[in-house]
């Protein structure tokens, strides 16, 4: 982390210091957790205090933790057998398991344009089987769609929201795509009726199967160092 990133730490934690808990990130950035029932507090005060200002909030996303830890696929190796590069499901886990009230959480990607930095708040649904949030349109009035893409992906019902609609998906859709229990082949499908001389919906039709992903590996072709080689011999 840089000096400037830990500066600006150091002021959030004066102004949340025991609403907000600073959680690790991969790519190098500032992220904070907050319970449900303090998002509103905690979002205001980002919001407002002066040495903070996230006056823009850049993007709500909605996550589903329920196989996280859990690997699908090899993708650092790979043989021919093809299929087998599947995981076998049977063996046990790596990582710990989803722990109740932990399944489904929501991040907000919030930038100080004023101040130019940037922090990442992330809050978890109590409830997994109806995951709800309060909505923090009144403070961000871009969370608007945002909310709504993530209630219509996800599921997620944000408490407040002035018009939670689905987004995305067909009106008459059931379910939520980005769950990780909705099937990948999905519930319906849609086909136009010669004889009705109209849209039609009916259970899908496609055969699940399993894919395999393409496996990104290190290749000695792209190498710097033949490459650079091979500048110079050609010289």
């Amino acid at each position: 982390m840089s000096d400037r990133i830990e500066q600006l730490a150091q002021r959030v934690q004066a102004h949340l210091d025991g609403r907000v808990t600073r959680v690790a990130s991969a790519a190098g950035e500032l992220c904070y957790e907050a319970a449900a029932e303090q998002l509103l507090d905690v979002a205001r005060v980002l919001r407002d205090a002066a040495d903070l200002r996230f006056e823009q909030l850049m993007d709500v996303s909605g996550v589903d933790y329920l196989d996280y830890g859990k690997s699908e696929w090899k993708t650092l190796s790979a043989t021919g057998s093809g299929f087998s590069r599947g995981v076998d499901r049977s063996a046990p886990a790596s990582g710990e398991g989803l722990q109740p009230g932990r399944r489904f959480a929501v991040a907000y990607q919030l930038l100080s344009i004023s101040l130019n930095q940037r922090l990442r708040l992330k809050v978890y649904c109590a409830d997994d089987e109806d995951p709800s949030l309060p909505s923090v349109c009144d403070i961000w009035a871009s969370a608007n769609w945002f909310e709504r893409e993530a209630f219509d992906l996800f599921g997620i019902l944000f408490g407040g929201h002035p018009d939670l609609r689905r987004l995305l998906t067909d009106y008459g859709f059931i379910g939520h795509p980005f769950r990780k229990d909705f099937p990948l082949i999905g519930n319906v499908e849609v086909r136009y009726d010669p004889e009705q001389k109209r849209v039609v919906y009916q259970p899908v039709t496609i055969e699940p199967r399993v894919l395999v992903p393409k496996v990104i590996r290190h290749d000695n072709r792209y190498d710097a160092a033949l490459r650079d080689g091979a500048n110079k011999a050609a010289k």
